[in-house]
């Protein structure tokens, strides 16, 4: 530790569906440094580079707070409501106009496998397609 205002606090990272145990240092409610846990069982002390190191986004000011509709050409701000209103409306309207197989989802084989369970469910009884695919090739 840098300093008494630094403080350990740790985590899983959640980058993908590993689940590597970080301690991060942080002073003044600030990230400074991410290390391994050493007593992690998944990672044991080390980490990928995304684990260490990129951790900046977590107080970008450009972070997006809330969800975002493009409006006559322009990003307006909504609620949540809204936003899952309008992303069911599209989706409707291309299963309408172009059937279930105009539609495909890209999951993740580093995410939990619930996730993927919950992804693969949706996209075959909710949309009625199987086009589903995944990075587990990369």
């Amino acid at each position: 530790m840098t300093n008494s205002l630094t403080k350990a606090v740790k985590t899983i990272c959640g980058y993908c569906g590993t689940g590597c145990g970080l301690i991060l240092e942080v002073e003044n409610n600030q990230i400074i440094k991410i290390r391994g846990d050493k007593e992690a069982p998944v990672n044991k002390g080390q980490t990928c580079v995304k684990g260490a190191f990129a951790y900046k986004y977590v107080h970008a000011k450009e972070r997006l707070t809330e969800p975002l509709i493009r409006k006559n050409g322009e990003l307006q701000s909504s609620t949540w409501e809204e936003a899952l209103q309008f992303i069911a409306t599209k989706l409707s309207g291309v299963k309408s106009k172009w059937g279930p197989d105009a539609i495909s989802m890209f999951a993740c084989a580093r995410t939990t496998n619930e996730s993927n369970y919950v992804t693969q469910k949706f996209m075959r009884t909710v949309i009625g397609s199987n086009n589903i695919d995944g990075c587990n090739r990369t």
